[in-house]
């Protein structure tokens, strides 16, 4: 175990575990992707009425946490807690101790120089448990599922810490999944984390936060609470060609664990998809979540996690920032009055397919040693319109990078933008996408054009 590991796992006690929880797929998953089969086997064992509703400190929690630290090994993730969480106690109003636990997971960055800083993606672990009701004047049970609240987090949680680990050679600060236990007894468990068990939180340069994330059909949302650097990465998304957009969220739709982590100054972000008529019900069960909308949000969460990763640290307060050394008189793409048009487009799709891939060239370095992936590229568009300061915001490999940074900074000359009737400089974003694909005859094309 490398150093930082050691040095994380040695804050908690393993226990070794071996219970499997997996159940099986039906004939109406026959056509389900990948994803979505996980998704719903996620969702499936934790919303199961075997674990009564997850409420903090029963077996239904404990169960649930052990389910989420053996899948996160599973996908290649370091545990730095026991497989079934690490207990700590709350102590209740009318003076009882209630125990509940977190799951901690450990991706170590690549990078010597920031992989002892940390990106914390978490999800809450517990719901409100099980009651009785009266109905016809009999006692019925009730059990508070929770699939969507918060059984659909984990489970994005859970295939988020895949993605990564399987492309971890593309991160460069470390990343710890933390399933926050009692998150419904004033997020105790998220306090625990950064107060009492996690001697680096002062290390900790940003937080995600998934909670209610299943009903995509309703929004997908992004809250922030407000704060600027991490609104300039939901901006940035929107030049990307993802299948869905966060809408930044002016109001916090509810109130989850970011909370504990924006009191200590952590710039954190809270994807949901909002209010639903089944929260809090016995009626949140897996039959009302979207889980092809799941996947979609999966794909830009995943975004969002990269570019946290691997760019400037976000700024807490307004009023300072490191983001990307951006002046105030240099205004986002997205919040222009009129747009910068390439050619006939105001789309930057247009400026992709008509310029960067026209004249990109695979270096024959990635070429023959089979290197490929999606390098991200910021530049500035000045009054005259000429394109500036273009850099590498999201990288691949050295020889891909400057490909992608040479054939941008040669555009030509783009209509500038206006904000309030002037010429204005203007920010962009742009994928640029580097991939292989071996024909029939035994050539490699590139979007489309042969490469050798």
């Amino acid at each position: 175990m490398n150093k930082i590991v050691a040095l994380l796992a040695a804050l908690f006690a393993a226990l070794p575990l071996s219970a499997q929880f997996r159940t099986g797929a039906g004939y109406d998953d026959l056509y389900d992707s990948e994803t979505v089969r996980s998704f719903k086997e996620h969702v499936s064992f934790l919303s199961s009425v075997d674990l009564e509703g997850r409420l903090a400190g029963s077996e239904g929690e404990r169960l649930a946490a052990e389910y989420v630290g053996q899948t996160l090994e599973e996908y290649g993730i370091d545990l730095i807690t026991p497989r079934d969480g690490q207990t700590f106690g709350l102590q209740r109003e009318d003076g009882d101790t209630l125990t509940s636990r977190n799951v901690i997971g450990f991706l170590q960055g690549w990078d010597k120089s920031l992989n002892d800083r940390y990106i914390v993606i978490g999800a809450r672990l517990d719901n409100l448990g099980a009651d009785t009701y009266i109905r016809d004047g009999e006692e019925v049970p009730r059990i508070y599922a929770g699939a969507n609240g918060n059984a659909s987090g984990l489970a994005m949680m859970l295939e988020l810490a895949a993605k990564l680990s399987t492309n971890r050679i593309l991160v460069r600060r470390s990343i710890l999944f933390v399933a926050f236990g009692a998150s419904r007894h004033t997020f105790a468990g998220a306090w625990y984390f950064l107060n009492r068990s996690f001697s680096d939180a002062d290390h900790i340069d940003a937080m995600v936060n998934l909670d209610m994330v299943g009903t995509g059909d309703r929004g997908f949302y992004a809250y922030t609470s407000s704060n600027e650097d991490m609104n300039r990465i939901v901006r940035s998304l929107q030049g990307e060609l993802l299948p869905v957009n966060a809408e930044l969220a002016t109001e916090e739709p509810y109130p989850s664990d970011h909370e504990v982590f924006y009191e200590k100054e952590i710039p954190s972000v809270f994807f949901t998809t909002g209010r639903y008529p089944e929260y809090a019900t016995g009626r949140d069960t897996a039959s009302i979540l979207d889980y092809e909308g799941m996947e979609r949000e999966l794909e830009y969460v995943y975004s969002f996690c990269i570019q946290l990763a691997n760019g400037p640290r976000p700024m807490f307060r307004s009023d300072v920032t490191l983001s990307q050394g951006k002046k105030p008189d240099i205004i986002s793409f997205n919040d222009c009055d009129v747009k910068p048009m390439f050619l006939t487009s105001y789309d930057p799709n247009t400026f992709l397919e008509k310029w960067v891939y026209q004249y990109v060239k695979y270096p024959k370095y990635a070429l023959e040693n089979g290197i490929q992936g999606r390098v991200v590229v910021d530049f500035i568009i000045d009054e005259k319109g000429d394109v500036r300061d273009v850099h590498v915001s999201r990288s691949v490999h050295t020889s891909l990078d400057e490909e992608a940074v040479r054939v941008i900074s040669a555009s030509p000359r783009w209509r500038p933008g206006r904000h309030h009737g002037n010429k204005v400089k203007v920010a962009l974003s742009v994928p640029v996408d580097f991939r292989l694909e071996k024909n029939s005859k035994g050539s490699f094309s590139i979007n489309g054009k042969r490469v050798n």
